[in-house]
């Protein structure tokens, strides 16, 4: 049984290791749990998770963001969408991303936007029957050091 929720705190080393599984990239904890807790202040950033049989097994974060353009209806961004190799094609990110889509809505977004890299083909199809649409944009990245 799969259950979607908001991370809590306390589920921060799981999602550390989960990170470090699926992407190589180890996470210092400490640091997460500083900007877990600013992230929870602000109530615009949405860590939620998909636990597996009480185990943490895939997430992804939703972002609220404010616009100033037309009716200024705020967007979502979504970022860091992870399935466990172990658990995936069970529809873990089906509700996944079905559960960010329905904070979207009650946050009053106009539209949701991700980024996914271009090598990711499994997951561009996965994104398309989700009804996400590739509108061939160009993404730019400056990584500051």
């Amino acid at each position: 049984m799969v259950t979607i929720r908001h991370i809590q705190e306390k589920e921060l080393p799981a999602l550390g290791r989960l990170y470090e599984e699926l992407m190589e990239i180890h996470t210092n904890v400490d640091q997460m749990r500083q900007v877990f807790k600013s992230a929870e202040r602000s109530g615009n950033y949405h860590l939620i998770g998909a636990f597996y049989e009480g185990e943490l097994a895939g997430s992804l974060l939703g972002i609220v963001c404010l616009d100033f353009i037309g009716a200024c209806k705020p967007f979502m961004v979504i970022e860091n969408v992870i399935v466990s190799d172990r658990i995936r094609r069970q529809g873990i990110g089906k509700k996944l991303m079905e559960e960010i889509e329905k904070i979207a809505r009650e946050n009053g977004c106009g539209y949701i936007i991700l980024v996914s890299g271009e090598q990711r083909k499994e997951a561009h199809v996965f994104y398309e029957q989700l009804g996400y649409r590739d509108e061939k944009v160009e993404g730019f990245r400056k990584h500051l050091h």
